[in-house]
């Protein structure tokens, strides 16, 4: 599918300002400062298991909010990641050998955390052959031993270059969701996701259903890239066509100047909408504003997401 790019008719708006200029900040996407006991506690235990959240590393605009509830997304396998893609804050490079008392580590930052429901992604690791598969399962089993009650939900990379087998790896493991985002709509990705390749990804989504249909599978995009709506409903067709249960859809904020520029700011009502149309191609959980992000309250979310199935099994 090819992305038609029509700024000036999509947006009249952006034809009274220079093309490198920025689009101001909207008042909806204002967040508070990071304060209270909670973040402070927080941000006390990831220090203290030497651990790297993408909450930091990414700039997430939720970080405040959640760390003061005690949650943070944990990212393993270190802070530097193989690929270049340009939305992306964190950074590029070489990375390290993988530390294999990690998982260990994790474990123990869930515990003292209580969490009910804990979410761990990592870096792309183009250079090891199984692309970090067995990390994440020795992850997922480390916490499984520590919390049993917790459920876990992974944010994975592609796995795109490494040995075949390694998505069966990490679904062996069990984890409760399985998430890889598809990031942006396909006409995009050359310039937003150059290392990846769109129907790679939902390949792998639909894989992970076909290795464990009770898994629950999601993955999410952002908007303000310069995508229209029309490829943006054809994304939610594509992963309904793989089976994917849940889907999240945030406003995408420029890192830094050398980063892919903010398309524009999507009004909430435009959320909402896009929210109505997913429900209505039959996902059975969407999170559409434009502060979600992957993690952004995702044991609760988790929580519907059970209850949905339920619902439409019948069972509530």
């Amino acid at each position: 599918m090819r992305d038609l790019k029509l700024p000036d008719q999509r947006h009249p708006e952006k034809a009274h300002r220079a093309d490198n200029a920025q689009p101001k900040k909207p008042s909806w996407i204002r967040v508070k400062a990071p304060v209270g006991e909670g973040y402070r506690k927080t941000h006390q235990i990831m220090r203290e298991h030497k651990l790297v959240t993408v909450c930091e590393e990414a700039g997430c605009p939720n970080a405040g909010e959640c760390w003061s509830q005690g949650h943070a997304t944990m990212m393993i396998m270190g802070e530097i990641c193989t690929r270049g893609c340009t939305f992306c804050n964190v950074a590029t490079g070489r990375p390290q050998d993988l530390d294999l008392f990690e998982p260990g580590r994790v474990a123990d930052a869930v515990q003292k955390l209580g969490l009910n429901h804990v979410v761990i992604t990592s870096v792309d690791r183009d250079d090891l052959e199984d692309g970090g598969a067995e990390h994440f399962a020795m992850t997922i089993r480390a916490i499984r031993k520590r919390s049993p009650e917790t459920t876990i939900e992974i944010l994975t990379p592609d796995f795109l270059k490494c040995d075949a087998g390694a998505l069966e790896v990490v679904v062996e493991a069990k984890p409760d969701v399985f998430n890889h985002n598809l990031e942006t709509v396909p006409g995009l990705y050359p310039e937003v996701r150059p290392g990846a390749r769109y129907f790679h990804s939902l390949r792998l989504l639909q894989r992970v259903k076909e290795l464990d249909p009770s898994m629950f599978t999601k993955s999410g995009i952002m908007v303000g890239l310069g995508e229209d709506r029309q490829s943006v409903l054809q994304v939610m067709d594509d992963m309904r066509a793989a089976d994917i249960d849940f889907l999240t859809i945030g406003q995408y904020l420029q890192p830094t100047p050398k980063h892919h520029a903010v398309d524009r700011f999507v009004h909430p009502d435009e959320f909402a909408a896009y929210e109505k149309a997913a429900y209505g191609k039959g996902f059975l959980m969407v999170s559409a504003t434009p502060l979600t992000r992957s993690s952004y309250h995702a044991g609760d979310d988790f929580a519907r997401l059970r209850a949905a199935r339920l619902q439409k099994l019948g069972i509530a």
